[in-house]
């Protein structure tokens, strides 16, 4: 199909509705109510490149998972969070998070290519939530410029990469005159969603604004399309360092060997493993989360098991503003004043010596 590879083609032709689904799909009875409710929550929307990657008869899919809407969205447990990682508390301007000393989040869009159904932002994003995002672009520099701790700006939203050339090429300008301001990264998942919007043209862009770094979202390894993996070829062939953020999901990616292929895949394509996020306590998204328990045994399965590229960091975001908290295997047995009980990832324990700084006395005798 021609139109195939036109990313505008690919965004307007999403799959939006209940009927657009039920003629491509048999619907589970969850996923039938669900969408019915997404509209309510969170919009529906699906490329068809994404689409494309669902299995139609496997109700339990791990790409329609992510992305389909089920009638468990609509339940709600009791310390679940509407903005879990607190970040309407610390926006000292409209758009603009600054939760960490010398690093901020500037949310740019409240639109992406398709939507997760896990999304931590869901009060703001497709336009369905519970709240408008609200920027303040000017704002935001003007901030920026009077707090010159802040080294490090991540753009997101949303999806910056689905903004035009232009306009993310104004911002990225705007934010490189800020002389305190060392570099910027951008979280998107449009190389997964809508790998052809990487063009030639997108990538000759952001060259201009090194340095430059690049965090994808992929969550399986069927989403490492030959189409994703051109489009992250020629990312870093312009020099992007680039990083994943997954988030481990029940049904998805909560098998080891299903994460060791992703982690794989994601090196040949010059992706380096960085995050695996636990799950954030998003309203409607129990279903989906596993328990920190299994995310650590999940990571000792990992940990020398495979190289240590392939091994990304562990984290929980503390409810209500906490931050990323790493959370790694138990591999230090016990400590005292003189030494350390270790255990390596096969069990193996192994003590190692606290030998400090050499008292001079001794030396001199």
């Amino acid at each position: 199909m021609a139109d195939w590879n036109d990313p505008a083609w690919q965004l307007r032709n999403r799959i939006q509705a209940l009927e657009q689904l039920e003629t491509r799909l048999r619907l589970t009875p969850e996923e039938r109510a669900g969408t019915i409710l997404a509209g309510k929550k969170l919009a529906l929307g699906i490329t068809p490149h994404f689409f494309n990657l669902i299995d139609r008869d496997d109700p339990d899919c791990p790409i329609r998972r992510q992305v389909l809407p089920r009638i468990e969205e609509s339940v709600t447990n009791p310390d679940e969070l509407v903005d879990p990682c607190g970040e309407d508390s610390h926006m000292p301007v409209p758009g603009l998070v600054h939760r960490y000393p010398d690093r901020v989040l500037l949310l740019v869009t409240d639109r992406c290519a398709s939507y997760c159904r896990y999304c931590t932002r869901s009060r703001v994003v497709s336009g369905a939530g519970e709240q408008e995002l609200s920027v303040d672009l000017e704002g935001a520099y003007g901030y920026l410029e009077k707090h010159p701790e802040v080294r490090d700006v991540l753009l997101s939203g949303g999806d910056p990469l689905l903004l035009s050339d232009s306009k993310l090429d104004s911002i990225l300008s705007r934010l490189r005159k800020i002389p305190s301001i060392e570099f910027v990264r951008i979280g998107s998942r449009i190389p997964i969603f809508l790998p052809q919007r990487i063009t030639p043209a997108l990538v000759g862009m952001l060259k201009k604004h090194h340095p430059l770094f690049l965090s994808i979202h992929a969550n399986h390894p069927k989403e490492l399309t030959a189409e994703v993996r051109t489009g992250l070829e020629r990312l870093a062939d312009a020099g992007i360092p680039l990083g994943n953020q997954s988030v481990l999901l029940r049904g998805v990616n909560d098998r080891a060997e299903i994460l060791k292929e992703l982690f794989h895949k994601l090196l040949l394509c010059r992706v380096r493993p960085y995050y695996l996020y636990q799950c954030d306590l998003i309203t409607g998204s129990a279903h989906l989360r596993t328990t920190i328990r299994e995310g650590q045994e999940l990571m000792e399965q990992l940990r020398g098991h495979t190289t240590g590229y392939a091994v990304p960091t562990y984290v929980v975001d503390g409810p209500g503003g906490g931050g990323k908290i790493p959370i790694g295997p138990g591999y230090i047995v016990g400590m005292a004043d003189d030494r350390v009980i270790l255990k390596n990832y096969r069990g193996d324990v192994y003590e190692y010596p606290e030998i400090g700084q050499p008292n001079p006395a001794d030396i001199r005798r």
